[in-house]
């Protein structure tokens, strides 16, 4: 994780951009004066722009989370508190608790989507009611974040995305989440409009593969053309001659590798194996190939084919993704019980993947926070959530019956009597400085499974066992924005998948416009690079390589992040004339350490498909305490986290 000096100053390291990385490093609290100056008090306050209170470590000129540059997300701010409970070293520094003398008819602790749609259901049901939302972040949303960058020359901001991404086949979303999507008046077909699904290749940009030096002795950049074919591919990979007539064979014409076995046999022994053993002990190709199709799986899943299952591998061969399968015979007109739950709910979708706000899922939050909260956003419809003002001074005012209280991490949720017989319940979080306690009718736990047991230490030992199996993947989302995107016009891509470099992917941000917001369609203007990395240790199960990533992510430096970014995309794009140093104008990394929730999947869960699940005993009600989050379903899509919030409400309300 060393940093070049030399290779950092040609690649402009030491220009000064948009880049402030306010919260650079590892928190180590050592007491309550460490803890404060970590995390922000929630009380209210009156200044127009403020965040939370004067205590919160945001620097003064920017008023505006959206705006902030730098690492974002799971920052050691927003983790210190966490961390501290996790650890056991909060409570001895922490001082006795004091009471607000505040009481709610709901409070939901976690304000990600689906803490955020579970109190837009509860006063929906009682429009009346009293509920305060309670988040380590200094931002609303969770996952769901936006980053917003001004570059010279554009007329407004310019808008991405900094975690949940898309509504991605909202043809087979749950009921929750189509009813949801009703009630703020998302029309989905809009975005047929709005999606301009032709731009990068009416200007002749394709998908490419990064045949990187970590992977390969020679680095080769192939752009996927229209027309290519598997001997042309495979020419031009910088791989072994055997690896390349093993590729040409998978993708061309493979064998049964699994010949004299039935279907229901087939499908066991692919869920039996990852992709990379697939490859390498049963179609025995040359490791070449493995390591060529090694990050195929990591975008979507947060890690590499060495811990993705074959048989969710088969399920998504398409094109150039996962080949090898087409000799096995297999019917794919239905999906194997063996493959992942996402996979078999969207097997028939045939969506494409258009359906995008420029801030992402954020928009469906904001929807919700303007409707339940006076004055927080100009507007609240679809066409113009995107461009509408939001002061974040009106989240946490006591007029309001419905309050956000940012930065605010809870330290414990406990019914008052025994679960059985309660009617209440006390929730304490931290201020920066003091415990503050609040009460409330019902608490429904948005937040992460993992934390919930340090949260509420009452729950049975049998399902804190369950909610601690719910081990998140981390993930990196960075926003890079440009000065101008010629050089990808020259390069003639659009898209690239890194073989083995730090980030595995780097692409032009979706090209979506909404009412009085333009994406840019001219390479000549500002536009956003979007850069996922996946810190998930290879060679582990998905849970083992998500701890060791996690153990290594914390300790990264943002400089190290920017130096990679940095670095890729000079070598990327370098034969087309990009100057990291004058073309890189911001960077925003927005840092996941509890990043995917983890789905059930083969061949690392044994018990699946036939149960019985870790979840259904993580999410069970615990007297006044209902737990939501994509955890408890478990799987990574909104629509997943707002029926955990629907089912929280409903158990909540019974």
């Amino acid at each position: 994780m060393e940093i070049d000096p030399r290779r950092a100053r040609e690649l402009g390291m030491g220009r000064r951009i948009t880049r402030r990385d306010f919260f650079d490093g590892v928190a180590m609290a050592v007491g309550a004066a460490a803890l404060g100056s970590l995390a922000g008090c929630g009380l209210e306050t009156a200044t127009p722009g403020q965040i939370g209170t004067g205590s919160l470590a945001v620097p003064e000129e920017v008023k505006y989370p959206p705006g902030l540059t730098g690492l974002q997300g799971n920052t050691p701010a927003a983790l210190s508190v966490p961390h501290a409970l996790r650890d056991q070293r909060f409570w001895q520094y922490a001082g006795t608790p004091q009471a607000t003398g505040e009481s709610y008819d709901l409070v939901v602790v976690g304000g990600g989507i689906s803490g955020v749609a579970a109190a837009f259901e509860w006063v929906r049901h009682d429009p009346k009611a009293r509920v305060l939302i309670l988040d380590n972040h200094d931002e609303i949303g969770g996952h769901a974040r936006r980053n917003e960058f001004a570059p010279a020359g554009r007329m407004g901001p310019l808008i991405g995305y900094g975690g949940s991404q898309s509504m991605e086949a909202p043809s087979v979303w749950t009921p929750e989440g189509k009813t949801l999507l009703a009630q703020l008046g998302v029309e989905v077909k809009k975005f047929e409009r709005y999606f301009d699904q032709k731009l990068y290749t009416g200007l002749g940009l394709t998908d490419s593969v990064m045949c990187d030096r970590e992977s390969f002795a020679t680095e080769k950049l192939v752009r996927l053309t229209g027309g290519l074919t598997p001997e042309r591919l495979a020419a031009q990979l910088p791989i072994a001659d055997k690896a390349k007539k093993d590729l040409v064979r998978l993708y061309r014409n493979p064998p049964d590798y699994l010949t004299g076995l039935s279907r229901k046999e087939k499908e066991e022994r692919l869920a039996a194996l990852t992709y990379s053993r697939y490859l390498l002990e049963v179609a025995k190709v040359h490791p070449d190939v493995e390591r060529f199709c090694r990050t195929m799986s990591s975008d979507e899943w947060g890690y590499d084919t060495t811990a993705f299952g074959a048989i969710d591998a088969w399920g998504s061969a398409d094109g150039w993704d996962y080949p090898g399968f087409k000799g096995l015979g297999l019917d794919s007109d239905k999906p194997s019980r063996f493959n992942s739950p996402s996979m078999i709910k969207g097997w028939s979708a045939e969506d494409p993947y258009i359906y995008h706000f420029p801030e992402g899922n954020q928009a469906l939050v904001r929807m919700m926070v303007g409707r339940m909260i006076p004055g927080f956003a100009a507007a609240t419809d679809m066409d113009a959530i995107t461009t509408a003002a939001f002061d974040y001074s009106k989240l946490d005012m006591s007029a309001n019956q419905v309050r956000f209280r940012l930065s605010s991490p809870v330290v414990s949720v406990a019914n008052d009597g025994g679960a059985d017989k309660a009617t209440s319940a006390t929730v304490g979080y931290f201020d920066g400085n003091t415990i503050r306690t609040v009460r409330a009718g019902a608490v429904v736990m948005a937040c992460w499974n993992m934390m919930i047991p340090y949260l509420v230490p009452e729950l049975p030992p049998h399902q804190q066992e369950a909610l601690h199996q719910a081990v998140k993947i981390p993930l990196l989302y960075a926003m890079v924005q440009l000065r101008d995107w010629k050089a990808w016009q020259r390069v003639g891509i659009h898209h690239t998948r890194w073989t083995g470099a730090y980030w595995c992917v780097s692409e032009l941000d979706y090209p979506v416009s909404m009412p009085d917001y333009p994406c840019p369609k001219d390479p000549s203007e500002p536009i956003n690079v979007h850069m996922i990395a996946t810190p998930a240790q290879s060679g582990m199960s998905p849970s083992q390589g998500a701890v060791a990533g996690r153990h290594t992510l914390i300790k990264t430096p943002f400089s190290y992040m920017e130096y990679t970014i940095r670095d890729q995309l000079a070598r990327l794009l370098g034969p087309g004339g990009f100057d990291p140093e004058r073309d890189i104008e911001a960077v925003t990394v927005n840092r996941w350490g509890h990043g995917y929730a983890p789905e059930y999947c083969r061949p690392w869960n044994a018990f699946y498909p036939d149960g019985p699940f870790p979840a259904e005993t993580a999410r069970k009600r615990f007297g006044r305490i209902a737990i939501a989050n994509s955890d408890s379903v478990p799987a990574a899509y909104a629509d997943a986290a707002i029926t955990a919030a629907h089912r929280a409400v409903a158990e909540l309300r019974t």
